[in-house]
């Protein structure tokens, strides 16, 4: 019997580097595919890239290569990156929300165009260095949470469906960071002893930055609930719900984000207190199932990447879902995702609309 083909997504980085390494040594046929997403120079994408990094990125994702005797491919889609993850980017702002990049990137670049890319190339599989697992039971794929709960990324994996599930392979998921290091420096891999990835990979230094250069950022008027006038603000985009930096006081309390207004162009500030709220509404819905629960459920949710989870009764819908959470939390953010849990399983997630 021929053996499996599986292509794996190689960034340069520790992760994928050990996840190429675990499936060759598991016996697979293992090809190197490495995204080109951006080119050297600020170009059209507007993508603030450092090119010596690129260089870097790129010669060890070839080294890793080599490294371990496996086909490399550069796959080209610098195009498709600039619709899907920097204009998306760029777009939510704008409009007042706080959008994540790398879920965007996983639904459309990683787990869409390149999958498909692996399959055109005989690929059985695709497989990424994310830190969460797969498993089948009784003919449906279950995206669950890895091992290493510092690491864990099922939350950013939560739009993945039945048909990408049954072709993605996480090798990463039963191990914890420490052990991927160590198994990197046994193996002399050229990214043994590489940092982790910075959290937005196209902009260097502050997104607020990047996000004055690549969209119109007009001043305008900040007010309170009542909408009195407190003071100027120095463009919607580069302003998020909880946010205090740069505010200031206003009768004696400190003062936060609580709302957006990008219609008015207004930013609207409360206090601390004001930014807690126990219901959300949650739009652009997929249940990893394929199917949407048939009633509502408890379960967890966490509402933004870092935050913690927290327990909630789901009232679903097919493409939209009401949370209930048993505990207000601060700083429900529209543009986020909130991601919905039964044990270690993800379940659905989608696209906060708007806190109540």
């Amino acid at each position: 019997m021929a053996r499996k083909r599986v292509a794996v997504a190689i960034s340069g980085g520790v992760d994928s580097s050990v996840a190429a390494l675990l499936l060759k040594e598991s016996g697979y046929e293992v090809i190197g595919l490495h995204m080109r997403l951006w080119n050297d120079k600020k170009d059209k994408s507007g993508a603030q890239c450092d090119p010596s990094k690129l260089k870097v990125s790129f010669d060890r994702a070839e080294q890793v290569c080599n490294k371990l005797d496996i086909l490399f491919h550069v796959i080209d889609l610098e195009n498709e990156f600039k619709t899907h993850v920097i204009d998306y980017f760029c777009n939510e702002y704008a409009q007042g929300r706080t959008p994540n990049p790398c879920i965007a990137c996983n639904k459309y670049i990683k787990f869409g165009l390149l999958l498909n890319r692996a399959l055109s190339l005989g690929a059985d599989y695709l497989a990424t260095g994310h830190y969460a697992k797969v498993e089948c039971c009784g003919g449906i794929y279950h995206l669950l949470k890895g091992k290493d709960s510092t690491k864990d990324q099922s939350y950013l994996l939560y739009t993945l469906d039945q048909t990408q599930l049954s072709r993605v392979i996480f090798p990463l998921g039963i191990y914890l960071k420490s052990e991927v290091r160590k198994l990197a420096r046994q193996n002399c891999l050229p990214a043994a002893e590489e940092p982790g990835s910075q959290d937005i990979c196209f902009v260097d230094g502050e997104y607020t930055d990047f996000l004055a250069q690549n969209i119109d950022v007009t001043e305008g008027e900040i007010v309170d609930k009542r909408g009195e006038i407190l003071g100027r603000h120095k463009g919607v985009p580069l302003y998020t719900v909880g946010q205090r930096h740069g505010l200031g006081f206003y009768d004696g309390q400190r003062m936060y984000v609580i709302n957006i207004e990008p219609e008015r162009n207004r930013i609207v500030l409360g206090t601390e207190e004001e930014l807690y709220s126990e219901k959300l509404v949650a739009k652009k819905i997929n249940w990893v199932s394929g199917k949407a629960p048939s009633n509502p459920m408890d379960v967890a949710v966490k509402i933004r990447y870092k935050s913690p989870e927290v327990l909630a009764t789901l009232y679903p819908d097919l493409s939209s879902a009401k949370v209930q959470l048993h505990q207000p939390q601060r700083a429900i953010t529209p543009g986020q995702s909130v991601v919905f849990y039964q044990n270690d399983e993800v379940i659905g997630g989608g696209i906060i609309e708007k806190q109540e």
